[in-house]
């Protein structure tokens, strides 16, 4: 065979497998791209429409001739995320203040050039750090005394950039007042999809061990592990849900049900954990091909049907009870198990219980109430 045609019939055919994959690749690409604008849109028309008018305001109504910090103070404040945005007001009218008296104060005294200017901005910084300042305060301070010792000689200006800024934030505090209703909605969007998640691994944990597949284990294990980002995304919007309910009047009266998914992160990320290690150990047996107790395979999937009724319930509130029935019923079902042999088996057991006790507290249950509905093992087998 010709070694020439030979190696063209083979780039060809590397070419018709590449391209399907690139162009999937590419699309792929884009639609996140998408989504991460659409997720940011609304920031984005804020901010836009908060520039607009806190520059309006500054040049009609105060008469400001080239008011340009109004704007950018607008869109500081607001940011890209419902957050501290009182927080970021303060500071950027604070900061404003802190490097414009300081710049305006060493230009009188020493004039400008390069070297006033590297003094200024380190004593600026260095005032607001010494007032207690977070880190948007320093660099407003510094920003503002470098501007002041270069563009600003008039010493009246000083006064009219601050007056700019107290009005970019009292326009990005009015704007903060609007916020979408997604804001509310995605907590306990996030939530659900990670006590979804965690139930699909549950499931594919348990189906692993009754087939003793290393490969879904294996799996089990990896989104065991990526959960962990989940979480974080939870954390994230819970934060943003709350304070859109602190800020917004509009929105105020969700504040209990955005509080409610808030309180969850803290033993949602302890049931996370413990699923990771009770995972691990299962791959772990799995690996080395322990015996495990025949009843286990049910357990995890009981453990999953409670974390699913859970997730439920964040929408339909009478799963509730049943997520609380399914967990309590598991828990004592696992104090009166005999002692399993070997050492994966009793940490998977271990695991299980403490689990349990994490999901009832996202029922409602407090801790003690929760480890009430996990009895004491004889053996000593018992959650700490």
């Amino acid at each position: 065979m010709d070694p020439v045609r030979l190696t063209m019939a083979q780039l060809r055919e590397l070419r018709d497998d590449v391209a399907p994959r690139a162009a999937r690749r590419s699309k792929a690409s884009v639609n996140r791209r998408l989504d991460r604008w659409r997720d940011r849109a609304f920031f984005i028309a804020q901010c836009a429409l908060a520039a607009a008018t806190a520059w309006a305001l500054a040049r009609y109504v105060v008469g400001h001739a080239q008011p340009f910090f109004a704007p950018v103070a607008a869109m500081v404040c607001l940011g890209f995320s419902f957050g501290q945005r009182l927080r970021r007001v303060t500071e950027v009218m604070v900061g404003v203040a802190v490097g414009v008296g300081v710049g305006d104060l060493f230009v009188k005294l020493f004039g400008t050039g390069v070297v006033q200017i590297a003094f200024v901005v380190a004593l600026a910084m260095s005032v607001a750090v010494l007032l207690g300042a977070g880190n948007l305060m320093t660099t407003q301070a510094g920003v503002q005394a470098a501007l002041v010792t270069t563009l600003l000689p008039d010493p009246g200006a000083g006064f009219s950039r601050w007056l700019d800024a107290v009005i970019g934030g009292v326009v990005a505090l009015a704007a903060a007042t609007i916020a979408p209703a997604a804001a509310i909605r995605r907590p306990r969007q996030q939530a659900s999809g990670v006590l979804n998640e965690l139930a699909e691994i549950l499931i594919e944990t348990s189906d692993g061990l009754q087939a003793g597949d290393e490969e879904a284990v294996t799996d089990a294990l990896r989104r065991a592990r990526d959960s962990e980002s989940l979480l974080d995304d939870l954390r994230s919007a819970a934060d943003e849900g709350v304070a859109v309910v602190r800020l917004s009047p509009f929105r105020r009266r969700h504040r209990g049900r955005v509080q409610e998914v808030a309180d969850l992160v803290v033993p949602l990320d302890r049931a996370i954990r413990n699923i990771r290690v009770l995972v691990r150990r299962v791959a772990v047996s799995v690996w080395r091909e322990e015996r495990m107790p025949d009843e286990y395979p049910m357990l995890l999937d009981r453990l999953a049907d409670g974390t699913r009724l859970i997730a439920e319930s964040l929408f339909e509130p009478a799963a509730d009870v049943a997520a609380h029935r399914v967990l309590g019923e598991l828990g004592r079902r696992t104090a009166v198990m005999p002692t399993p042999p070997g050492l994966s088996a009793v940490v998977v057991l271990g695991q299980i219980r403490s689990t349990i006790v994490d999901l009832l507290e996202l029922t409602g249950s407090t801790y003690d109430e929760a480890r009430e509905l996990v009895p004491l093992r004889h053996d000593g087998l018992d959650e700490k």
